[in-house]
């Protein structure tokens, strides 16, 4: 199994916590649609013999491009791909793009999964984030796609200053009544070079804390669970059959290409990224080159994603495969490193896999850390 995840480096206006690549002007997107066909062409080759089941739309936001556009990027793959006979294509799409026609039109075309960027159902905390949607709109989006899509994930916000525990519920307690199949939910986090950072340094905004964020988690965890969704990644949670199937994916090691500027691709040995700037990204397609860097993976990056994806999914990390890849060696340093987390109730054993439990979930990036190899010869 292998993905093709598409980056649509644009957006309507910039949110004040999000620090991934984009450009608020539209002046270079038809330019920038034909660059990324040309990309997909260029790169056909690197995955002669695979089968392609996931594209991903991300971004930036991938629902301001137009249903004929989308459309010629997902003939493009399949043209230069081999396309598994029922693949997953996803959409990410804000609800400010989501009028009942776009909808409709989606829902006839080849995408069959929508994630939509709710982020909160609450205006204050939409404008201090500067969302370019509304709750209404958040509410009337969901209203309209279920009737047209079966698959739908939404994302949700937690640890947002001055959300209480009781306005968190109401945020979960809005989506499920949606009946919506999948749920991403990350802490608010505050990353630099952002307008969230500089709000928080001029005292506009306070600074979110870890322990609200965490009683968040587990009222969010809780509350899921009991609604019959599965805990299957950190920040995922899914009813069966309804996991993402390209995120997962990336969880278990998969192959995939990332197309578009600042797009990421990893093919098992090695990972490469674009380049983050439109303007060179579109000159050097135009000129025939691919303006991305490779790194060769070693043993200690393999081993620690490896960590670090196991402990935050559901399959965590095999402790068999650990020593057939990385050696006796490396799994009794694994070993030795996980007695204190298992001590204390974070970490357990089970068939010979090593997972994060309940307790232990929450802070699974913090223990990974702990767990991982500076040098395999140490």
């Amino acid at each position: 199994m292998s993905g093709i995840y598409i980056h649509i480096p644009f957006c309507k206006q910039a949110c004040h916590y999000c620090d991934f690549y984009f450009s608020t002007s539209m002046k270079k997107k038809e330019e920038m649609v034909q660059a990324l066909v040309k990309e997909i062409q260029m790169r056909k080759s690197e995955f002669e013999n695979e089968i392609v089941e996931t594209i991903y739309f991300g971004g930036g936001t991938p629902s301001v491009l137009s249903d004929a556009e989308l459309a010629f990027l997902i003939d493009a793959v399949y043209a230069n791909f081999k396309v598994a006979e029922n693949p997953e294509i996803t959409l990410e799409a804000n609800p400010d793009d989501l009028s009942d026609d776009r909808i409709i039109g989606l829902a006839g075309s080849r995408i069959n999964r929508l994630s939509i960027g709710i982020q909160s159902f609450f205006e204050d905390d939409l404008k201090m984030m500067n969302r370019a949607h509304n709750a209404e709109e958040a509410k009337k989006s969901l209203e309209t796609a279920t009737r047209y899509f079966d698959n739908i994930s939404i994302d949700l916000i937690y640890g947002i200053p001055g959300m209480t525990n009781e306005m968190w519920k109401q945020n979960i307690e809005t989506a499920l009544r949606f009946n919506i199949p999948h749920i991403s939910s990350y802490a608010l986090t505050v990353e630099p070079k952002t307008a969230l950072k500089k709000m928080i340094q001029t005292g506009k905004v306070s600074e979110p804390k870890d322990d609200v964020a965490q009683e968040h988690f587990m009222i969010l965890v809780e509350l899921l669970q009991e609604y019959g969704f599965i805990h299957y990644e950190l920040s995922n949670f899914g009813k069966p059959d309804y996991f993402s199937k390209n995120n997962s994916a990336y969880w278990l090691g998969k192959k995939y290409i990332g197309i578009g500027p600042s797009a990421h691709s990893y093919d098992g040995i090695s990972r490469s990224w674009n380049i983050a700037n439109n303007p060179i990204y579109l000159k050097e397609i135009e000129a025939g080159k691919l303006p991305s860097e490779v790194e060769i993976l070693s043993e200690n990056d393999r081993y620690n994603e490896y960590i670090m994806t196991g402990l935050r999914t559901i399959w965590g990390v095999s402790l068999e495969r650990i020593q057939k890849e990385f050696g006796q060696e490396v799994l009794g340093y694994l070993q030795r490193q996980s007695e204190k987390f298992i001590a204390d109730g974070l970490l357990a054993v089970e068939n010979n896999i090593l997972k994060t439990t309940p307790k232990g979930k929450f802070l699974a990036d913090g223990i990974a850390s702990d767990l991982f190899l500076i040098n395999l010869n140490d």
